[in-house]
């Protein structure tokens, strides 16, 4: 049966879907068009050339596992770049260029087959039990991943430090195994990750994996019903750095269970390195066998927090240097404020600014960083902004906003400045930290002291209480009794 262009790109769009973040799909493949489907070659038009550089920087390997999952290992993929989009006069002007040469499946083979003596004649991996693995890729490390490009704070001090000891000596030190535990988007895949790649590129010897807790379950089900249990067991049993992803969704599957403590045991007792992350530390992990969680707390389990403001501000430094994109100091700040729940979240800020930008031709400033962040930050100017509630404060005072957030310590100051912060509590999502940012930047202990004071005058001063009614009233926000 021939298959047409939309119908190829759609299923591929279902592989790429379930490889990365939700955000990073709707901003870099939903504005892609299939063009054509011809001698096995899919054509997908891109909006700009940014588009396309920035898909064949970072998604080119899930690209590639599309491709072979839909075509196969000859299938090729060409961008149509739009360069101008022309007018009612002339058409638009496209150019056509192949994807890059390191996208073609035998190289992509090559760099990252497993070379070691696990690749016995008649010897089968359990990577190649099922045909969505049509690439056969021993590691499945992601190389962007590395120490360098990841931020050390004092959210992940400890985390780095005991992943770059284990790094530098697998199996060797007594931080085996290594359990990196936090919630969703901390970079705990990231440092694991780095770990692995600088195992890989230091002691090339060693054979590192890297696999989920999912995969690992659906390979050994398929080795189950294909009757490959001694392959499954052989290939694992030869891996010198095992890097397991999300062991919380080990629980409740006790078959599972038990063949990754036999290898857990095996591997731990020849001196081989192994590797978790989790979303909780092992002493809350639910429905696992007590015999592996008493091994999970063998070496070291650190965590990864939210990271503080000034790690904000040095991730998104770094993601910008890595780009070569210059965003002004105050949208910096302006971001790193706003975005404070986890780093995957600011990072996909970042990237969703950086496509505005181009795809609308216009400045990265205050303006655009509001607009994105309000398409996907859910609580960033959801009812009202910081700015919006000073607006009104100097309104009502009859003040200018610079001495709303001066230094003066003049009561016909002090007191329209300590409301324009309690209702900055009261109303937005804001920390307190971020809340003394926009006022001049104070510091916590006095955010603390303005909200404090207009509680205790609300009690006794009645000027006080129907000043701040009625900037609420002109907010319509809920007005306080």
């Amino acid at each position: 049966m021939l298959k047409d262009c939309k119908t190829v790109w759609n299923n591929c769009l279902k592989v790429i879907r379930e490889n990365i973040a939700e955000q990073s799909f709707k901003t870099w493949f939903e504005p892609i068009v299939p063009i054509r489907l011809f001698n096995n070659v899919l054509t997908i038009q891109v909006p700009s050339q940014f588009f396309y550089e920035w898909l064949e920087e970072h998604y080119v390997h899930v690209l590639r596992t599309a491709i072979d999952a839909e075509l196969g290992v000859e299938g090729r993929l060409e961008y149509s770049i739009v360069i101008d989009k022309g007018n009612e006069k002339n058409k638009p002007y496209v150019i056509n260029i192949p994807t890059s040469s390191k996208t073609t499946a035998n190289s992509m083979v090559k760099e990252n087959r497993y070379t070691n003596t696990a690749q016995n004649e008649g010897y089968k991996s359990p990577f190649e039990l099922r045909d969505l693995d049509s690439l056969h890729l021993a590691s499945y490390l992601n190389p962007h991943y590395t120490f360098d490009n990841f931020i050390e704070g004092d959210c992940n001090r400890l985390a780095r430090s005991a992943g770059y000891a284990v790094a530098n000596k697998p199996g060797v030190t007594s931080f085996n195994p290594l359990m990196l535990y936090g919630g969703v988007g901390l970079g705990k895949t990231h440092l694991v990750q780095a770990i692995g790649n600088h195992i890989k590129n230091t002691a090339s010897n060693k054979f590192v994996l890297y696999v989920s807790s999912e995969k690992f379950t659906n390979q050994f089900i398929d080795a189950l019903k294909n009757n490959n249990m001694q392959n499954f067991t052989n290939f694992y049993l030869q891996v010198d750095v095992l890097v397991i992803d999300d062991v919380q969704f080990l629980a409740g599957k006790e078959r599972t269970q038990e063949i990754f403590f036999h290898i857990f045991n095996h591997l731990h007792q020849a001196g081989k390195q192994i590797i978790m992350t989790s979303d909780c530390p092992p002493r809350e992990l639910k429905g696992l066998q007590d015999r592996l969680l008493s091994r999970f707390k063998w070496g070291l389990t650190a965590d990864l927090q939210q990271p503080d403001l000034e790690t904000r501000i040095a991730i998104i430094q770094k993601k910008l240097q890595t780009e070569g994109i210059f965003i002004p100091p105050m949208v910096i700040e302006y971001l790193a404020h706003s975005v404070d729940t986890n780093i995957r979240e600011l990072e996909g800020v970042i990237v969703s600014l950086m496509a505005q930008a181009s795809l609308n031709r216009k400045e990265i400033d205050m303006d655009l960083a509001r607009q994105t962040l309000q398409n996907i930050v859910q609580h960033v100017d959801k009812e009202v902004s910081i700015e919006a509630i000073q607006k009104k404060v100097v309104d009502h005072f009859g003040l200018s906003l610079e001495e709303l957030k001066g230094k003066s310590r003049r009561k016909e100051y002090v007191i329209p400045r300590q409301i324009a912060v309690y209702l900055a509590k009261e109303h937005t999502e804001h920390s307190l930290k971020s809340i003394g940012y926009h006022f001049g930047g104070r510091d916590h202990s006095t955010i603390i002291h303005a909200i404090q004071s207009v509680n205790d005058m609300l009690k006794t001063e009645q000027e006080v209480k129907s000043a701040i009614q009625a900037i609420q009233k002109q907010l319509k926000l809920k007005v306080t009794k």
